[in-house]
């Protein structure tokens, strides 16, 4: 008896043991091994890829090669006024000595123009001026600018420059020419002296470098809100730098040249009615409205025509020009003809 419930025991114990393993290796069943299998070899192909330099590189190194030979190269051509006019690939200077500036590439010993401008040098730096881009302005300039945005103790001006200009309150004139502190009442009425829209003639006082913006100022008493009048806007590298950009044409036509590109010709410089809103200031004649349109359309026809714009070329186009009828103007042969005399006449007083 005590045989058999041994042998019970030990067969219950046995089964138990059985469906214990059994029971862990269901539960913990291991993932199978992966076995590592080698991926077969393709077929050479035939693309090339190039493992030492990048393509920009032999793209740069063959453009550094390309020149133009000395015998196809030309000379910078002189324009008018003392100014040299160039194109990619003149010459601008075989003297040895000079170093290179903006717009000028070295090769050979010599100074070669890789943009079409003129030539400025400042001490021994020869650099090429372009002839279209943007306002890049200097301290003591004239501009002719536009009030875009009223702000806080300031006013933002259109000056044909890459950032808008900034006026501050404290860099005007009160009216009267009064000078003292600018006070809260000051800038309450800060559109009184000048809102959206107005156009005047100012100063740059200060240029950023960070950014080139500008700060101008209108001091004087010849700077302000600009009259009733023409606005025109022309290349800046078109402006010839004067000692006086403030001019009366010999025809009584006032006009302020801004070195900006921006020009405004009306009957007298405004300075004087600065006080006098637009709408109180006595209308325009019929006659200077016609004088006002032939001098704004002589001026197109010496931008059209890439002439330097001052005070002479316009009082020598006008005087070519009052044969024609005003509408006449703008047309090219009429334009050519005009221009024609203008440049001759300035040549001939330039030498």
């Amino acid at each position: 008896m005590t045989e058999t419930l041994c042998k019970r025991n030990v067969l219950t114990r046995k089964v138990g043991v059985k469906r214990r393993s059994t029971g862990s290796r269901s539960s913990h069943r291991q993932p199978p091994l992966l076995t590592s299998h080698t991926p077969p070899t393709l077929p050479p192909t035939h693309t090339h890829v190039h493992t030492t330099t990048p393509l920009h590189t032999h793209l740069y190194a063959h453009m550094a090669e390309i020149s133009l030979p000395a015998s196809k190269r030309r000379r910078a051509a002189p324009a008018e006024h003392g100014q040299q006019l160039v194109c990619p690939g003149s010459v601008v200077s075989e003297q040895q000595g000079y170093m290179r500036g903006h717009g000028t590439l070295e090769q050979g010993g010599q100074l070669v123009a890789v943009l079409a401008g003129y030539v400025e040098q400042i001490n021994k730096v020869m650099s090429v001026r372009p002839c279209r881009s943007r306002y890049i302005g200097e301290i003591g300039d004239v501009v002719v600018g536009r009030i875009t945005e009223v702000g806080q103790k300031r006013w933002k001006v259109d000056t044909q420059s890459r950032l808008d200009s900034v006026l501050k309150l404290s860099s005007v004139n009160l009216p009267g020419g009064v000078l003292r502190r600018k006070s809260v009442e000051d800038e309450l009425m800060m559109r009184e002296f000048f809102e959206e829209g107005d156009l005047i003639s100012a100063e740059v006082q200060t240029v950023f470098q960070e950014d080139n913006a500008l700060s101008l100022h209108t001091r004087s008493l010849k700077y302000g809100r600009l009259g009733p009048g023409s606005f025109l806007a022309v290349a800046p590298a078109l402006i010839k730098r004067c000692k006086n950009h403030f001019h009366t044409l010999p025809c009584g036509v006032s006009v302020v040249i801004g070195n900006n590109g921006y020009i405004w010709i009306g009957e007298n410089s405004g300075s004087a009615d600065e006080e006098a809103a637009p709408a109180k200031l006595p209308p325009v004649s019929r006659d200077m409205r016609e004088r006002i349109a032939r001098v704004r359309n002589c001026i197109v026809a010496l931008a059209e025509q890439s002439i330097s714009i001052f005070d002479t070329s316009i009082a020598y186009t006008y005087e070519a020009s009052e044969p024609f009828p005003v509408k006449d103007l703008l047309k090219p042969d009429v334009a050519a003809e005009i221009t024609a005399t203008a440049r001759a006449i300035a040549t001939a007083s330039a030498s």
